[in-house]
């Protein structure tokens, strides 16, 4: 069963070819700079495990049709491509960030599910919208081959109302839908299932907390293999700090800045999405920039970490009340998660009388495959497990493919 997933962007297509006979990664690539004088291809084709052919093409790419119709033509190259023609391809996956209170698992695409993607829309309308775009192309491009939607907020569907309901006027739940939904549900699920099978334990029979950390960052609390808790709200703003959002702040900010500095609405929100966390702290978003400004003294760098970390710490002793104080491993992930150890080191500092205690040793350095960093005599196992929200994604495609 060979499965192509596609993550479809307004101006780009990231894809992957995967056999899901021993989920071998065939190809991958990324489609950018679509409707733009000059559009660009990589296109990655792994033959063999420790061989790798890479293609580049610059040229205009004026649509997402064109786009997968170049993607199609070396994924079926005689000498670059990894499938003879698109018979091959038994399924397309495709990741959608926004799935709102209407779907708690994937779907296979129809008028019915595309017109759900629409009308949740307005909660993700630079995504949405183009990830229908990907889903309109590939139905054309590979007819009859059964197209899956995976939702980012799907994973998060099992969250009680308590976790979930925001202490606002109850009609606006009813009539708005405003709630809060989570994101990165598919790298949270990965992770904690990986967690799991690597502790030798059925998801079902252990309690995680995952740290997806990355320019965008989220936490889960994820109690026998279902979420029960996570940062991000009705949008991704919420809960951690992140490279430019803000994360958790007073929410009569806004009407202060406005009164203040007449700023508007959307104004404050661009803000607070685009200007605020580490590059608003410190005028730095990347972390690595940011450990070389403190090496040389930066301050406002140092409040930068700092702050990051001990909102990290907050979350994760939240979440350890949500689980009943009975968690079974810690994990990171993501670009932060998976590279950073002083950022891993930072958010666990202090929380010993939790049980919760790192290896310095195991910690240092980044991870590109799972491990453990934690010491001894932690009661809480800590782990570094790399994302793979491809992989997730064709898992889910396979089985409900399988399953239909």
């Amino acid at each position: 069963m060979k499965i192509l997933v596609i993550n479809a962007g307004s101006s780009s297509i990231k894809y992957q070819m995967l056999d899901m006979t021993d989920e071998a990664v065939l190809a991958s690539g990324l489609v950018e700079r679509i409707g733009e004088p000059t559009g660009k291809l990589v296109y990655k084709a792994f033959p063999d495990s420790d061989q790798e052919s890479k293609t580049v093409l610059e040229q205009p790419i004026p649509d997402h049709e064109t786009g997968m119709k170049l993607v199609i033509e070396l994924l079926t190259d005689a000498d670059k491509g990894v499938i003879k023609d698109i018979s091959e391809i038994t399924a397309v996956g495709h990741r959608i960030v926004h799935g709102g209170d209407k779907f708690h698992a994937p779907s296979l695409v129809d008028d019915v599910v595309e017109q759900a993607i629409e009308d949740t829309a307005p909660m993700a309308p630079l995504h949405n919208m183009a990830h229908l775009a990907g889903i309109r192309t590939a139905k054309a491009l590979f007819p009859g081959v059964p197209q899956v939607v995976v939702f980012d907020t799907a994973f998060h569907q099992t969250m009680p109302p308590e976790a979930y309901m925001y202490a606002l006027p109850y009609e606006m739940y009813e009539k708005q839908r405003v709630r809060r939904y989570g994101f990165h549900g598919t790298s949270h699920k990965y992770v904690s299932g990986e967690a799991a099978r690597l502790m030798g334990k059925a998801p079902e029979e252990c309690n995680v907390i995952t740290l997806h950390l990355g320019n965008g960052c989220s936490m889960s609390a994820v109690k026998g293999g279902e979420c029960v808790d996570t940062s991000m709200g009705l949008t991704p703003l919420a809960g951690l700090i992140m490279g430019t959002r803000c994360g958790d702040v007073d929410p009569a900010v806004y009407a202060f800045l406005e009164r203040s500095q007449g700023l508007t609405l959307s104004e404050i929100d661009s803000i607070m999405n685009k200007r605020s966390g580490l590059l608003g702290i410190c005028g730095m978003n990347d972390m690595r920039d940011i450990h070389a400004a403190i090496e040389k003294g930066d301050e406002k760098a140092a409040l930068a970490l700092n702050m990051v970390t001990y909102r990290n710490r907050q979350y994760i002793g939240s979440y350890m009340a949500s689980l009943g104080g009975k968690v079974d491993a810690i994990v990171f992930t993501a670009g932060i998660g998976e590279n950073d150890d002083i950022v891993r080191a930072k958010t666990v500092e202090g929380l010993e009388a939790m049980g919760i205690k790192l290896d310095p040793a195991k910690n240092a350095g980044r991870a590109t495959e799972p491990k453990a960093v934690h010491a001894a005599d932690s009661r809480v196992q800590i782990w570094v497990i790399p994302t793979n929200e491809e992989l997730e994604i064709a898992r889910q495609t396979r089985d409900l493919v399988a399953g239909a």
